[in-house]
């Protein structure tokens, strides 16, 4: 699916559920990643995350629309159109939407192992997810200089 085909797709789902034209952009955004989709308060428009269409198919997407076109339609006519409030939460029990989407499978990171540094005094072990500057950092023990290690 193409941005067109989704922007058709979102006309559709206003029409059909809320009985009212969406007048503005839907896009899908790659950069999204903890979230299905997002509704911009300035510019009105709405990114989909691409991910839930490849891994969960139409009906999550749909699911996903209707959760945006709530809240793009509630804070057009001026009423409470955050996850809290009561006219948000009417409306999604109304059009059948759902208040959260289902968790995407977790993305496993290359460089996840623990980099391991030793101090060359006391030989005091530092277990490290990131990289750190022993240019810089002494020893919090003995102040003696560290050393990368191993990588985990």
């Amino acid at each position: 699916m193409d941005d067109m085909k989704l922007q058709q797709l979102v006309e559709e789902i206003s029409l059909n559920y809320f009985h009212k034209p969406f007048n503005h952009q839907v896009t899908f955004n790659k950069r999204l990643r903890t979230t299905g989709g997002r509704y911009l308060l300035r510019s009105h428009n709405i990114d989909i995350n691409p991910k839930y269409y490849i891994e969960h198919g139409l009906e999550e997407i749909i699911g996903i629309i209707k959760h945006e076109l709530c809240h793009y339609h509630l804070h057009l006519e001026g009423k409470g159109y955050k996850h809290g409030d009561k006219d948000f939460k009417d409306l999604l029990k109304e059009v059948g939407a759902p208040r959260f989407c289902k968790p995407l499978k977790k993305e496993i990171k290359s460089n996840s192992a623990p980099l391991i540094y030793k101090c060359k005094s006391c030989s005091l072990i530092y277990k490290r997810k990131r990289k750190v500057d022993t240019t810089r950092l002494v020893c919090g023990k003995c102040g003696g200089k560290i050393y990368l290690y191993k990588k985990g």
